[in-house]
């Protein structure tokens, strides 16, 4: 089953806000990069700044086995990442955030 993470979610980890994780997604040039994975605080795609959603994004999380409701949106209690465990953390000599 396919999992996401929230833009906070990944802000929160990395110590900067939300939208500059969408910067900088949007300016990587890499493709291994999930960047399908990274959704809205509401369990949505965002809007790119044409203020369309991605259906790229959507498909490519139905493969990986994410559900959307009719409203479109994701079940963020039966998807959302749980985030890098402490062995994660301590192999990578790093400390979690607060």
């Amino acid at each position: 089953m396919g999992q996401v993470g929230t833009y906070g979610q990944i802000a929160r980890l990395c110590g900067c806000s939300p939208r500059q994780v969408g910067y900088a997604m949007a300016a990587s040039p890499s493709d291994d990069i999930p960047w399908q994975r990274v959704i809205n605080s509401r369990g949505e795609i965002s809007a790119r700044s044409d203020g369309n959603k991605d259906t790229e994004q959507y498909h490519r999380l139905k493969r990986e086995g994410v559900a959307f409701d009719a409203r479109g949106r994701i079940d963020l209690a039966a998807f959302q990442w749980s985030g890098p465990d402490g062995l994660w953390w301590s192999e990578h000599h790093l400390d979690p955030p607060l």
